[in-house]
């Protein structure tokens, strides 16, 4: 007889509310080089002041300002030119009224002068003077010492995903090493007695093991370490094994097929005989992936997956990414990579009844126009979702949705 817990549906934003019960991962200490994409487990304070000194933020002429004031093309005001800050160097003597120093963009500013004209409006003469043609006012195309950092200020809080460009102010903070949460350890399973290895051939009845790899694959694109592990069949004892073994190493637990209604479906009897086992969720209010489930088993989450490769990557997508990030700390539980454009949308499209639907969509530039043209196809199919660049979430509440209408398009991490 059917679980009527199944039926019984929660929506997704009950789902998302369930994560905090999980704890982020613990920490780790990483050198810079390998901090891209980690999350910060602790408050990141700035060590020092950047920049430390006042630095030129043009090439041309350090200046004191009030030597240029009145200074027009007609009517250029005259100063002597008496040194040049070579880059790298301190200055060695302090600008003087009515004085000028050549100087580089980067160039630390010369006791003395509050402002830099730049090369463009002045013209050097044959006996050392020079001619200013623009007035400067004082601070003009000058970084003063803090205005980038201050020390002892909040760079980056716990919970930040570094990208890039944060590495490159910590560089040049000095900064060489960080406390990171560690990646999640994700353990990735298949079910099912019709599933073989890739390098398998399947015989009629028999599919490759597609699920578990591009699981996988979402995983690591999601900041995750994926642990893909053997095919599991339908079979109690080896399902129930199978997770217990996968609770000692991992943080995560996903495992894709038997989450369906059916005579079969032993993933959840094998989950709720674990020690601890908790089932939070059993079907979600998703098109597709309704069969879903959720279980904290001792504190440790495990995503029950769809068996349909597009309804486990959609899945994914919405809940699955949202759990990782949860997990590797992160105080946003947007996925760090992927992320959402706006488009219109290029044909009408109808909801499903009660549940957010999320279509497939590919997105195609017409003029200044961005269209979203939905991609449809059954969830068994791969290709529709490799035809697709991310999805459009129709609320269940909604009918459907309207051609020519701007929406957010989630794209595929």
């Amino acid at each position: 007889m059917p679980n009527l817990e199944f039926f019984r549906l929660q929506t997704r934003i009950e789902v998302l509310s369930l994560y905090p019960r999980f704890s982020s991962v613990g920490a780790e200490e990483v050198e810079l080089a390998a901090a891209p994409g980690r999350v910060l487990a602790q408050d990141l304070p700035a060590p020092e002041t950047v920049p430390a000194f006042p630095r030129a933020s043009m090439d041309g002429y350090a200046v004191r300002a009030g030597d240029t004031f009145g200074a027009s093309p007609g009517l250029p005001q005259y100063l002597e030119i008496t040194g040049e800050v070579l880059m790298g160097d301190v200055p060695e003597r302090a600008l003087g009224s009515g004085e000028a120093h050549r100087i580089a963009t980067g160039g630390m500013l010369p006791p003395g002068a509050d402002a830099v004209v730049m090369v463009e409006y002045t013209n050097e003469m044959p006996d050392k003077t020079m001619e200013v043609r623009r007035p400067v006012a004082p601070g003009e195309n000058v970084l003063h010492p803090g205005e980038d950092v201050k020390a002892g200020e909040v760079l980056f809080p716990a919970g930040r995903s570094l990208r890039p460009q944060d590495i490159g102010l910590l560089a040049a903070l000095g900064v060489t090493r960080l406390r990171v949460h560690r990646r999640p350890r994700v353990v990735v399973f298949s079910s099912g007695d019709e599933i073989l290895p890739i390098q398998d051939k399947p015989p009629p009845g028999k599919v490759r093991d597609a699920n578990a790899y591009l699981v996988a694959a979402q995983v690591a694109a999601g900041g995750g370490v994926p642990l893909l592990a053997d095919i599991i069949p339908d079979n109690f004892q080896a399902l129930r094994t199978a997770l217990s073994d996968a609770l000692a190493e991992a943080d995560l637990i996903l495992i894709s097929g038997g989450s369906s209604v059916g005579t079969r479906d032993l993933t959840l009897a094998a989950i709720q005989d674990l020690p601890g086992a908790d089932i939070l969720v059993h079907g979600v209010a998703i098109r597709p992936g309704k069969p879903t489930i959720l279980a904290d088993i001792g504190g440790k989450p495990l995503m029950g997956l769809p068996g349909h490769p597009a309804s486990a990557a959609i899945v994914m997508q919405v809940l699955g990414l949202p759990l990782l990030a949860r997990l590797a700390g992160l105080a946003d539980l947007t996925p760090p990579r992927g992320g959402r454009v706006m488009a219109q949308l290029s044909r009408n499209l109808a909801g499903a009844s009660g549940r957010e639907d999320y279509v497939r969509v590919r997105l195609r530039e017409d003029g200044d126009t961005l269209w979203a043209d939905p991609v449809l196809g059954p969830s068994g199919l791969l290709s529709p979702l490799v035809a697709s660049h991310g999805l459009v979430m129709i609320p269940l509440d909604l009918e459907g949705l309207n051609q020519g209408e701007m929406l957010t398009v989630r794209l595929f991490t």
